[in-house]
């Protein structure tokens, strides 16, 4: 399909929930690089929002999907399959956790969370129990439930009402999680690494308190790491550099190579509160997707999350070395880095598009770099120098 029938097709077949750049369709991938419909390549630094952890077009992922796919795609969970508990036992033994759901999102992992949380309080036999906290900046996701939970005004406001009982503190503020957290307190929500609210890493004395907080109303703990999770910060779970152990914690962006997946982990205690009918999911841990799964979370080894850690200090390292005026600070863990400006990013995201890389904002004035975690230096330093072009083209556009 050329591109003027695709933009046109577009327009007349697809409802208007994204807006997407005028002059390019992408046609395929390979490595951390992406070709559009003209053959012009760009270096991809957003993987697909966090997404392509191994990259676009990964040889062993592409086999395995491709030999899975001759096998056995779907068959509901209606009956007993073997990859999905392969990729539950793999989640397991590596993380707190002591049982999986598996759904097909963030947000769906999120929602998981909450209704679980409730159920939980049930069984707890406290009914009143229906209070959740989340934090300012906080992005959990856009159906009901998640949404309610997430803080940014103008994705929320069009949709109120949304569910009672959500609580909004501000992040990193100790005094203000305790007034918030109460005996009537189910869940909070946190993300240790905030991610579309501004690539914000969470203090982890903050961390701590609201954990002493959750145990004092016997309140649980849930970690959403559908962004930061998964190798993104050079951990194999972003929390794992705090000192501090959830209740439950939510997957997906990386977790399936490109492929449509999100997980709820759980303690026992917890997870014991659902039972058959409380909640399910008709796509959900299909055979295909796990078999994906699987080859991603064995490519996340020590040796692999430790060139992530060093890849990161290199990108902060050279983005913070730019001295650009419009910076106001560079932060971020591990291969998840944003950069302050002090101006509105959008001139500088298309700036940077137009010299072939591609980058994401995270809120209104960071720019946030997710490159897939197989990146090498030589890349990132392309990338930087790519971007500091990037924010002189913006501020010659602005005179």
């Amino acid at each position: 399909m050329e591109f003027d029938e695709t933009e046109s097709g577009e327009s007349r077949y697809l409802m208007s929930t994204y807006s997407r750049p005028g002059d390019m369709i992408l046609v395929s991938g390979d490595g951390c690089e992406l070709t559009d419909h003209r053959g012009r390549t760009y270096l991809d630094c957003m993987s697909g929002i966090a997404v392509m952890a191994l990259g676009h077009s990964d040889p062993e992922w592409v086999a395995t999907v491709a030999a899975e796919a001759g096998r056995l795609v779907h068959v509901s969970n209606l009956y007993h399959s073997a990859p999905q508990v392969s990729l539950a036992r793999e989640l397991v033994e590596r993380s707190f956790a002591d049982k999986v759901f598996f759904c097909n999102s963030g947000t769906e992992a999120n929602e998981a969370a909450f209704k679980l949380a409730r159920k939980w309080a049930v069984n707890q036999g406290s009914a009143d129990k229906t209070r959740v906290v989340a934090f300012e900046g906080g992005f959990h996701g856009r159906t009901i439930g998640a949404l309610s939970m997430t803080h940014k005004p103008s994705i929320r406001e069009p949709f109120e009402p949304l569910l009672e009982g959500v609580t909004f503190a501000p992040f990193n503020d100790a005094e203000a999680a305790q007034r918030a957290i109460d005996d009537k307190t189910a869940a909070v929500f946190v993300e240790p690494l905030q991610g579309e609210g501004g690539v914000r890493p969470v203090d982890p004395a903050f961390l701590k308190r609201v954990a002493e907080l959750c145990r004092r109303h016997r309140a649980l703990l849930v970690f959403d790491e559908v962004q930061c999770g998964l190798g993104r910060t050079g951990t194999l779970f972003a929390h794992e550099q705090l000192g501090v152990t959830p209740d439950l914690m939510t997957l997906a962006k990386p977790l399936a190579g490109g492929l449509p997946i999100g997980a709820l982990l759980a303690t026992e205690e917890v997870a014991m509160a659902f039972g058959p009918g409380d909640h399910g999911s008709t796509f959900a841990g299909g055979p295909l997707v796990c078999r994906a799964a699987e080859v991603v979370l064995r490519r996340l080894t020590p040796e692999f999350l430790a060139e992530v850690r060093a890849l990161g200090d290199q990108l902060r390292e050279s983005l913070e070395a730019l001295k650009h005026p419009a910076i106001v600070e560079v932060r971020g863990l591990g291969l998840l880095v944003g950069v302050e400006l002090d101006r509105p990013v959008a001139p500088v995201v298309e700036a940077a598009r137009r010299r072939g890389l591609l980058v994401i904002p995270a809120g209104e004035q960071v720019v946030r770099f997710a490159p897939p975690l197989i990146i090498s230096r030589a890349a990132l330093l392309r990338a930087v120098r790519l971007f500091d072009e990037s924010l002189a083209a913006a501020d010659e556009r602005s005179e």
